[in-house]
C-alpha cells in the first residue's frame, strides 16, 4: 500500500513538474498579452502586435483557441515576432489604446467594445484577427476562422515584414507553391 502511495504522489509530483517546466521555459503555449501590456512593452522593445478578437460564445473562436493557436509552429512564431493579445469583442472593461478611452457599448441583449469596432473597422465578425506595426499603426484586420496552415503565411509574411516589399500574391508563390 506505502508504495502505491509513493508511486502515485511521485507521479503527481512529475505532472506538476513537465507543467510548471513547461509555461515557464518552453514554448507550449502563446503567451497573451492585454492591449495595454503589449502597448507598453511595445514602446520598450518594439515588436507588432496581433490580436485575437474573440467573444464568449463563438464557436469558431473556441475552435481557433482549441487547434491553431495550440500549434508549436503558430506559437513560435507569436511568441517570437509578436506581442498577442486576446480582445473580448464585447468587454465591458474601459481601455486606453494610443491615448484614447474606448468603453463597452451596450446594444441589444449584449454590445460590443468600441476598441473591437476600431480595430476591425465597424464590421463586427468573431474571430477577427488584428495586426498592428511597431508603432501601433493598422496593418490588417482579417476575419474568420483560421486553420494553422492558413495562419501561418499570414504571420511569417506581416511579422518579417515581407508585406513591405513583397506581394502576397508573389510570397505565397515563392514560399508556399505545391511546385
Amino acid at each position: 500500500m506505502k508504495k502505491l502511495q509513493l508511486a502515485i504522489i511521485g507521479f503527481i509530483f512529475a505532472v506538476i513538474i513537465t507543467f510548471n517546466t513547461t509555461d515557464t521555459f518552453g514554448q507550449d503555449k502563446v503567451k497573451w498579452y492585454t492591449i495595454e501590456e503589449a502597448q507598453k512593452m511595445s514602446n520598450e522593445n518594439p515588436k507588432k502586435i496581433f490580436i485575437d478578437v474573440y467573444t464568449d460564445w463563438c464557436g469558431w473562436c473556441k475552435k481557433m483557441d482549441a487547434t491553431t493557436f495550440t500549434d508549436p509552429r503558430i506559437i513560435k512564431i507569436l511568441n517570437e515576432d509578436f506581442y498577442a493579445v486576446k480582445l473580448d469583442g464585447e468587454g465591458t472593461e474601459a481601455i486606453v489604446f494610443r491615448d484614447k478611452e474606448y468603453k463597452f457599448v451596450p446594444q441589444g441583449r449584449k454590445g460590443y467594445h468600441e476598441l473591437a469596432a476600431a480595430l476591425m473597422n465597424g464590421k463586427l465578425s468573431y474571430p477577427t484577427t488584428v495586426y498592428l506595426d511597431e508603432n501601433l499603426n493598422m496593418i490588417q484586420p482579417i476575419a474568420g476562422y483560421m486553420k494553422v496552415e492558413d495562419l501561418e503565411p499570414i504571420l511569417i509574411y506581416l511579422g518579417q515584414d515581407h508585406y513591405k516589399n513583397v506581394t502576397w500574391k508573389d510570397f505565397l508563390a515563392k514560399n508556399y507553391s505545391n511546385n
